[in-house]
């Protein structure tokens, strides 16, 4: 069995983080893919990305490939190997297609990671300039949990449509947004007993502070639980939730993940929208599938939220959570991992003023993530 130390539940805190390290946003998210030529049909088709820059063999590189996507203000870059052997290969061979980046949007490239170096962070890039016609990019990164990175990205000197090096791409077909606007949070599975480690390591070296926090009585079932801690920039643009494994009588959705992706990475990233019931709808339509949710769910539901615009037929039909705090109420869904390990998902989710992440949905969701552990054998 595995020990592990009850993490203390706090509430709420007042974020009070540094100044030392302003994010502006998340700049992109980059994922390794076996074939990222692919990844990018299926993220237009499906879910409604836009392709906007691309960088190949055309425009002089060698061993890779990137494709560009946007929506809203999400932006997503696919890179593939285009060579054996090298570091996107051995990405991809430990742990599937995943996150590799989280690229955050400063002002500052070469003061951000110089401060956080100071402060402990590990070197992944160095402040380095890139040049085009467009002007110029300051790139830099520091390591965080398991091989995923955060590069700092300065583009205030820039106006290409990505980064230098890339060119605009575009085609003939455009699938219909299914109206996602921004990343709401992103969330990282960390081994057992590390949730401390990484949330001392976004405090400490990056200047967040800890909004809430869930020991294994909030999060727990019949059969498995984790603990979470949710860390924020001090603007708030910048959430993440650090999960790790709690014990359990059966393997938990973290135990399942570290295993499959082969140690620590980007869970889910929850994707914003104004209209959860249209921006569900049409990627049920396309094909992109969520996990189940029982009827029973809904006859009390109403009960502990109270009263909602949204017609509790229309959020049945669909699977959509809904959840309240004293600041209002959300609605989520989570899709089924959209790889091939039981690895990645995402969250859609819409905010009616609730600032929380849907504590009273916890067990409904688990279990219904055990009924998916069940199909795989995996529980």
């Amino acid at each position: 069995m595995h020990a592990h130390k009850k993490s203390q539940k706090i509430d709420k805190i007042v974020p009070e983080a540094a100044d030392f390290l302003p994010l502006l946003g998340t700049d992109h998210v980059e994922l390794y893919v076996g074939n990222a030529k692919q990844a990018a049909y299926y993220y237009q088709t499906a879910w409604g990305f836009r392709p906007i820059a691309y960088a190949g063999l055309e425009t002089g590189l060698k061993d890779r490939v990137s494709y560009v996507l946007e929506q809203g203000k999400i932006r997503l870059v696919l890179t593939a190997p285009l060579q054996p052997d090298g570091a996107i290969n051995a990405h991809i061979n430990a742990h599937g297609d995943g996150v590799k980046a989280i690229a955050l949007w400063v002002e500052d490239a070469t003061k951000s990671y110089e401060e956080t170096i100071r402060r402990g962070a590990v070197s992944y890039l160095s402040p380095t300039k890139r040049e085009d016609e467009h002007g110029a990019v300051i790139l830099s990164g520091i390591h965080t949990y398991g091989e995923t990175v955060h590069i700092f990205v300065e583009r205030t000197a820039y106006d290409g449509v990505f980064l230098p090096g890339y060119v605009a791409w575009d085609k003939p077909y455009h699938a219909a947004s299914t109206g996602l606007l921004h990343i709401d949070h992103m969330v990282g599975n960390v081994g057992w007993n590390e949730m401390h480690k990484w949330c001392d390591f976004y405090a400490n070296v990056m200047g967040f502070a800890q909004l809430v926090s869930f020991d294994d009585q909030d999060i727990s079932t019949e059969y498995t639980a984790l603990m979470s801690k949710v860390m924020s920039n001090g603007n708030g643009r910048i959430k993440f939730p650090i999960n790790e494994p709690a014990e359990g009588r059966k393997k938990s959705q973290i135990e399942e993940y570290i295993e499959f992706y082969n140690g620590a990475g980007v869970q889910h990233i929850a994707l914003a929208t104004h209209d959860i019931i249209a921006t569900v709808r049409a990627l049920q339509e396309r094909g992109v599938a969520f996990l189940k949710i029982p009827a029973s769910y809904y006859k009390t539901v109403l009960d502990r939220v109270g009263t909602i615009d949204e017609s509790i037929t229309a959020l049945q039909e669909l699977g959509i959570l809904v959840d309240k705090d004293e600041e209002g109420y959300l609605l989520q869904i989570f899709t089924q991992p959209v790889l091939d390990r039981p690895t990645m998902f995402f969250e859609i989710i819409q905010r009616k003023g609730a600032q929380s992440f849907g504590k009273g949905n916890f067990k409904a969701l688990f279990e219904a993530i055990e009924r998916a552990q069940a199909e795989r054998g995996t529980l």
